[in-house]
């Protein structure tokens, strides 16, 4: 083989050795390119779910707080009808309680009244002898009626007259007025007590408007504000 030939024989393998180079590098960069768009897409895919994964969470936060700040508006609209409901019951028993005070001016009827009051805590207390606690401008009062109650009893209860100890040390508390506004008050009535103290009868106007009042308080709010608030 001549020094041509040789020179043929080389060409050819150079031409075929680049051949299969450039071939080599063209798969080389279309793999190279299809797994840097496949990454591409993956981190695009895991970005976007990222940002919805965010704007949910945000959105279900925004959802919460909306939530919550209606449940705390509701809430505080109910507390103040509670008020507003509560506010006008006790005007109403202020308002019964100043009347209260008008039962004593007539002492006609405010002495029938006491009498009457008087029995009723000596037929609960059932003690033959007992302590009787009255307001200081009502003394002569108690004291004009204070026989007729102890017959009056006697005869209810079929038993023997008591003894009944007007207390001279402790009154109870004056009527209301502009000098005591904020101190204790007693529109009228009396208490009765057993000798040791142990059993009381509290019997005067304030205490009876009270009972009267818890008990009647469901029929009050019904009448007032429906069925829903009684």
């Amino acid at each position: 083989m001549n020094d041509a030939d040789v020179s043929k024989q080389i060409q050819q393998m150079v031409r075929f050795i680049r051949q299969e180079a450039e071939e080599k590098a063209n798969e080389i960069s279309v793999s190279a390119e299809e797994e840097f768009n496949i990454e591409k897409l993956q981190l695009v895919e895991a970005e976007k779910k990222k940002i919805r994964q965010e704007y949910e969470r945000k959105e279900k936060q925004v959802e919460v707080r909306k939530k919550i700040e209606y449940s705390m508006q509701l809430n505080a609209s109910r507390i103040k009808v509670l008020q507003a409901q509560d506010d006008l019951v006790n005007s109403m028993k202020e308002a019964a309680s100043k009347e209260l005070l008008q039962v004593s001016h007539d002492h006609h009827v405010y002495k029938t009244l006491l009498k009457d009051l008087i029995v009723q805590s000596l037929l609960r207390l059932k003690e033959p002898a007992v302590l009787l606690r009255c307001r200081k401008d009502d003394l002569h009062l108690v004291e004009s009626i204070l026989q007729s109650a102890k017959t009056e009893y006697a005869e209810k209860a079929k038993v023997h007259q008591p003894e009944i100890i007007i207390d001279h040390h402790v009154y109870l508390p004056p009527a209301p007025s502009h000098h005591n506004a904020h101190g204790p008050f007693c529109s009228g009535g009396v208490v009765l007590a057993s000798r040791d103290g142990k059993i009381v009868c509290e019997n005067t106007l304030d205490a009876r408007l009270d009972v009267v009042f818890r008990k009647k308080l469901p029929e009050i709010r019904k009448c007032l504000f429906g069925q829903a608030a009684a």
